[in-house]
Parts: structure tokens; C-alpha cells; sequence
């Protein structure tokens, strides 16, 4: 068994589901104007590769915390079913399905935050998921994330973690990703693979020889 690990924004999904929880919070009018012109920003700041992840995270948990549970759950539902099902690929879909066919264990890396990448993943049918960690009390956010934030280096901290908890090792394993922001655990599996990649992604890839699929366009993997 080797493990198949997957970013999940822009790679499996093809959207990023953070940037898209914010702006579907701004449709529903949960959130403001400034709010979205921030998430805004902090997407950008994050394709360039400057992201301060705990500046992230600060933003995307303000509005879990003003709003009670069982109206961001509702939210959630009519966010997956509106605006990440449309997103959701035929091809992504077989590739996760074919690493599970071959006796491999996947398992989704990103940065997200958990409450809006756990229905996503499900929706894939995976059930190891490494993301952003948001602590609750009482059913309701507090406003901090528990533990290392799961970007770039974070990845591998986590993963690590996870590694011994589950007693596997990375012998053989794939990580698949669109962003340079994962190079370094794409430098550390046996398998890298780059999804539609960013553009610095792409010229790295190319000048080591890594595989480069295409799974969000009209060309097969």
C-alpha cells in the first residue's frame, strides 16, 4: 500500500474552496463588502506565493464565529450543492478511484479549514483529511485554529504527525498539486505529480521531469 496524497483547492477541486466559501458568504449577505475585499486579497497574496497563513485563517474564521451552528451548516449544504459540485471533475474523481483500486490510501493535504474542506472530501470519498483545524466549544468556533496551520512547511509538520498516528510511511507515496506554494512536500514523496500547475510550478516540474496532469480542462489525465 503507498499513500496517494492530494492539495485539494485548484487540484482535486477545481476552485479554491476557501476563496469560494468567502465569496458565497458575500451573496448570502453574511458577510460585508470589506470582508470580501479582503478574502480577496489574501487569495492573491496567496498565488504569489506571501500568503501569512494565521492572517488567513484569522479572516475565514470570523464569520463562523459571528453566526451560530446550525445556520452555517445550512449555508454549508447550499455551498456544496451550488457552488462545489459544479466544480467537482469527472477526472478528478477517477484518479482518486483508480489510486483506490490499486490498494492505495488516500488522503487530502490542504490549507483550508476543516469545516469547509470536510463535506468536500467526503464528497470524494476520502476520509483522511489534513487541513486547518478550527477548535469549537460547545458546538460553536472560538476563533482559533488548534495546532500547525496545514500550508507549505505546515504540510509536512502535520503530515508527520499523522504519519505516526497511523503507523504509515511515505514508501512509494504520490502528492499531487497545482501550487508552488507545496513544493516542499512535493519534494518529499517518492511521486510528485502537478496539476494544472501554476506557472512557477510548471517551469519546476518541467526542468525536473515531474509528471504534469491536466484534470480541470477538456484534455484527459
Amino acid at each position: 500500500m503507498a499513500l496517494a496524497l492530494f492539495d485539494l483547492d485548484n487540484t482535486l477541486l477545481a476552485g479554491d474552496s476557501e476563496h469560494l466559501w468567502g465569496e458565497f458568504l458575500a451573496e448570502v449577505g453574511a458577510v460585508g463588502e470589506d470582508f470580501r475585499a479582503e478574502n480577496a486579497r489574501l487569495y492573491r497574496e496567496y498565488l504569489a506565493g506571501r500568503l501569512d497563513i494565521r492572517e488567513s485563517v484569522a479572516l475565514q474564521v470570523r464569520p463562523l464565529v459571528e453566526h451560530p451552528p446550525e445556520r452555517l451548516r445550512r449555508w454549508r449544504e447550499e455551498f456544496i450543492a451550488s457552488w462545489v459540485e459544479p466544480r467537482v471533475t469527472p477526472a478528478a474523481v477517477a484518479l482518486v478511484a483508480r489510486h483506490r483500486a490499486a490498494g492505495d490510501e488516500p488522503a487530502i493535504v490542504t490549507a483550508s479549514n476543516d469545516f469547509v474542506t470536510r463535506p468536500i472530501a467526503e464528497r470524494f470519498g476520502v476520509e483522511e483529511l489534513l487541513a486547518v483545524e478550527l477548535e469549537r466549544t460547545g458546538g460553536r468556533f472560538t476563533g482559533r485554529a488548534l495546532g500547525t496551520p496545514t500550508f507549505r512547511e505546515g504540510k509536512i509538520e502535520r503530515l508527520r504527525e499523522w504519519l505516526v498516528e497511523k503507523g504509515f510511511t511515505l514508501r512509494g507515496s504520490f502528492f499531487y498539486s497545482d501550487s508552488h506554494n507545496d513544493l516542499p512536500l512535493l519534494g518529499l514523496v517518492d511521486n510528485p505529480v502537478v496539476v494544472d500547475p501554476d506557472p512557477v510550478l510548471r517551469a519546476h516540474a518541467e526542468r525536473l521531469g515531474w509528471p504534469i496532469l491536466r484534470l480541470h480542462g477538456t484534455a484527459p489525465p
